[in-house]
């Protein structure tokens, strides 16, 4: 069964924040740097926005990506079964410089939920799954502190000006407010298990 798409209710919970902060779409178009056309198609459920877009409307909201992407949680079970775990899908990323090569071969991301989000928690994990060529759009940075394991495949982390190649078994840590991107700089797949605190996607 395919995972969900990050539209699924993202449009909703989007629009919904919105007014909640009485905000038109103009000002929060404005405020994430992205056309009032886009944003409406996103809150109708016609368009997903990358990680980077998601990451920048949430800054504007006030709020996170887990709040945004994620229902409050609806059971107390501390265990999250593999068959039942929620997963979101992002597009592709759009390369800076595109070509019909790079518009083929790149592909999506998908966090599989290690805990379902819900308000309060400060604690949040994840699997990244990165397939072949897959990037994280453009660098960002927060408040918090991530830390990763490469499951399998191989992942590039660039935390600022600096780029570091990891393959299966090696980890990482860094302070959030680094500015970071990674992709995946080979033909397999790769997946890592990723926690950050507080939730930021």
């Amino acid at each position: 069964m395919a995972p969900p798409s990050a539209a699924d209710g993202l449009g909703t919970r989007l629009r919904h924040a919105r007014m909640v902060r009485h905000m038109t779409l103009k000002a929060l178009a404005e405020a994430a740097g992205c056309s009032e056309s886009l944003l409406s198609k996103v809150e109708g459920g016609h368009a997903t926005p990358s990680l980077a877009m998601l990451h920048k409307l949430a800054i504007a909201l006030d709020t996170n990506i887990a709040a945004l992407l994620s229902a409050p949680a609806v059971t107390s079970s501390p265990v999250q079964r593999a068959s039942e775990r929620p997963s979101v899908r992002f597009p592709a990323a759009r390369a800076a410089t595109p070509s019909a090569k790079s518009r083929r071969a790149e592909g999506s991301i998908t966090l599989e939920r290690l805990v379902v989000p819900s308000p309060g928690q400060l604690l949040q994990g994840d699997i990244h799954v990165l397939e072949p060529l897959a990037r994280s759009d453009e660098q960002i940075h927060h408040i918090g502190e991530e830390l990763g394991y490469v499951l399998e495949g191989e992942l590039e982390l660039t935390l600022g000006d600096q780029s570091y190649s990891l393959k299966a078994g090696d980890s990482f840590y860094f302070p959030s407010t680094e500015p970071h991107s990674y992709r995946n700089p080979g033909d397999a797949v790769t997946r890592i298990l990723w926690v950050n605190t507080p939730p930021t996607f």
